[in-house]
């Protein structure tokens, strides 16, 4: 045999599958999935079998870059982080700490290295001006956790091992592999709940990939959704409502009571006219999360990314917990990983601390919402963020309104990524610090663990060696922070932590009895079994119980009623490609060759009242901006409602990957208002966006 078989998990998205890897002399030959993974049992995506396209595309830097007289120069590692150390302090020594922005994008969670380490970076900057993907798209899930349970880690998912009844609504697990729900081949669980007899059942403006494999689906105006979960919980609640027997002692009857109350004025018809689903068919889907002996309720993109997201996931949770489907065998479940990431570091809440300076937008979990950069960084006085550091992330493709972020971007006065690309957003810095990256890198899945629907621990060494000269990740942030003391007259711990140690060590505080050698010998991964009731072990709350109806919902809540529906001639929704990763794979030919996968999904109605043709490209614009798109006529989504997927639009200046015209896109954030939030937590509203569309050539005037 003329080559090595190794073993890793995939990092590209949340699933943890299992890659079996052919590698001879430092190059890998082959990838597959691998069948005796104790997890994903051999399932993969094609996203897996292009990260040998990533560690081989010659657009991929491997040093540290410098933009000098509007060219990229390489320098060596010493030379990076002298520069940036010393450009960082000297704008925080003249204009402030928070004058110092990071943004980190949705890969962070995903690398070991980035997970462990860049936090201690973070924490060494001393600034409040932090940013992430997290509140783009999943902080409503983090936001309910922390005020229910008391801690923003503390998310349940549904057991669909076990379930015999899934709903779920403004989700496409099929296609995400979960999302915030750690799970491979859905399909599979899928076909497998309704082989024992259960059901699946999604509510979503269009006939997702998910829906096509359900029992029923159910169309839904976008950004309706809040009524509709309210309306559950008001039939539960004036039926039979049940609660786990081992709950009672964790729950106050008085929350429940506030909370039918709060719904008394509640119309099932006013809520039928709105969401476009008829009154008996919500009454009959509370009753069968009552009735079914295992349910659950499950939520995502579609009611995280709206105007009230994070009280939809206190809905959902809250209607889980009424229907008996909390914390037992088959409902919404907390997993129990070898090493557990929700670690209570102080009594207080980690909500509203501070706010964004300009709109006044809360922080939550240490950061704030990402809808506010551009104006942080443009709005000048006190606090203005002069420097920003961005890391593996593109947010001026994947954050609102990119446009104005972009512009925003060239005004800094200094701006440093770590990434392995020259991008939309990269392309604006001054210095670009690239880590080994993909099969380079040693793996475990500490977030993803945590939000598994089944119990398991594995660790990934390298597949292959590191590039001569390169640098991992956490050893970028060591360096830097390391240089940045050094400026400051500080200590610096000059350890020799490495990911390694400091994931044996947090495998030790568990209780599952094994140790970091025993993941070694592991290469499969240890199965820890399925999901088991841990609430009354892991709830963080100051008296130990379920804050089942938390004042900031409970002020949101009466707001819900006096809104009228989302407005305008059409509404946007975004969707996910299987073959797509956010902003980025784009430059793997295997991944984007075939049919043109940015297009506007229409209806033919609408289509036909707009006299607008399949194939044809036509301008969709909103108050913010416009995008030239291909039309692809589509049965299968709500009238009034249209669709474009996120993560593309690599059409602007000064970018040096190489990804083909007709695969570039349009960026969905393009059409996205910075300004239109969830009052509550910042998240921009990207569902039920309203646009119009206009033939190319014809004018428009943005209001």
């Amino acid at each position: 045999m003329n080559y090595e078989l190794r073993y890793r998990t995939c990092n590209l998205c949340e699933a943890l599958c299992g890659l079996e890897i052919k590698v001879k002399d430092n190059a890998v030959l082959s990838i597959r999935g691998d069948d005796r993974d104790v997890f994903s049992k051999g399932h993969i995506c094609p996203k897996a079998v292009a990260l040998k396209d990533i560690h081989d595309d010659p657009d991929r830097l491997k040093r540290p870059v410098i933009k000098r007289n509007h060219r990229w120069e390489e320098i060596s590692w010493e030379v990076a982080f002298e520069t940036t150390a010393r450009r960082l302090t000297e704008i925080q020594n003249a204009y402030g700490l928070d004058a110092v922005g990071i943004y980190q994008g949705n890969p962070s969670v995903h690398n070991l290295g980035t997970a462990l380490f860049a936090p201690m970076f973070v924490r060494n900057l001393k600034t409040k001006n932090r940013f992430s993907a997290t509140s783009v798209d999943q902080l409503g899930h983090h936001l309910a956790a922390e005020l229910m349970f008391g801690h923003m880690n503390l998310m349940p998912v549904p057991d669909i091992d076990r379930t015999n009844y899934w709903l779920i609504i403004g989700g496409n697990p099929v296609v995400s592999n979960g999302s915030i729900m750690t799970a491979p081949n859905v399909s599979g669980r899928i076909r497998a709940i309704q082989k024992r007899g259960g059901k699946v059942i999604v509510v979503d403006p269009r006939r997702t990939e998910t829906a096509k494999k359900a029992d029923v689906h159910h169309f839904i105006t976008p950004g309706t959704d809040t009524l509709l979960l309210l309306a559950l919980i008001k039939h539960v609640l004036e039926t039979e409502m049940r609660i786990a027997g081992h709950l009672s002692p964790m729950i106050l009857n008085e929350e429940i009571l506030q909370v039918k109350q709060a719904l008394n004025d509640l119309d099932y018809d006013h809520v039928s006219g709105i969401t476009g689903i008829e009154k008996s068919v919500i009454k009959q889907i509370a009753h069968n999360l009552l009735q079914q002996e295992r349910a659950v309720c499950y939520g995502r993109l579609g009611v995280s990314a709206s105007k009230y997201g994070a009280l939809n996931h206190w809905a959902i949770n809250f209607l889980n917990i009424i229907t008996g489907n909390f914390d037992v065998e088959g409902g919404a479940m907390l997993a129990d990983p070898a090493v557990p990431v929700a670690v209570r570091k102080s009594k207080n809440k980690r909500f509203n601390r501070w706010r964004s300076r300009v709109r006044g937008l809360p922080e939550t979990g240490g950061e704030l919402p990402s809808a506010t950069m551009a104006e942080e960084i443009t709005t000048p006085g006190k606090g203005q963020i002069r420097a920003m550091i961005t890391s593996c992330g593109n947010p001026v493709l994947s954050t609102p309104n990119g446009r104005k972020l972009d512009m925003a971007l060239g005004q800094l006065d200094f701006m440093v990524s770590v990434d392995i690309y020259i991008n939309e957003t990269t392309r604006h810095a001054d210095i670009i610090l690239p880590p080994a990256t993909g099969l380079e890198t040693p793996h475990y899945g500490l977030a993803f663990h945590n939000l598994a629907v089944r119990n398991s621990a594995k660790y990934s060494p390298p597949v292959i060696d590191k590039s001569p000269g390169s640098k991992y990740d956490w050893e970028i942030y060591q360096d830097l922070s390391r240089a940045i003391s050094c400026i400051r007259g500080e200590d610096y711990m000059d350890s020799n932590l490495t990911p390694e140690w400091m994931l044996s060590q947090a495998l030790s505080s568990g209780k599952r009895g094994f140790t970091f050698d025993d993941l070694l010998n592991k290469p499969h991964g240890i199965d820890l079994g399925p999901l088991r009731p841990v609430l009354s072990e892991k709830i963080m709350t100051d008296d130990g119980k379920i804050e089942l109806f938390p004042e900031p919902f409970k002020n949101q809540l009466h707001k819900v009623f006096e809104e009228d529906p989302p407005q305008g001639n059409l509404l946007l929704i975004g969707r996910r490609d299987l073959r797509s990763n956010n902003s980025w794979m784009h430059n793997s030919h295997r991944l984007v060759k075939g049919p043109k996968r940015c297009t506007l999904l229409l209806h033919p109605a609408d289509a036909d009242r707009l006299a607008i043709e399949d194939k044809e490209e036509v301008m969709v614009y909103s108050d913010v901006g416009e995008v030239c798109i291909e039309v692809e006529l589509c049965p299968d989504i709500k009238p009034g409602v249209v669709c474009i997927p996120h993560g593309w639009g690599h059409n602007r200046e000064n970018v040096e990957l190489k990804i083909a015209k007709a695969h570039a896109g349009v960026s969905f954030n393009d059409l996205v208002d910075d300004q239109l939030v969830d009052p509550l937590t910042g998240v921009a509203i990207i569902n039920a966006v309203a646009v119009n569309i206009r033939k190319t050539g014809e004018p428009v005037t943005f209001q």
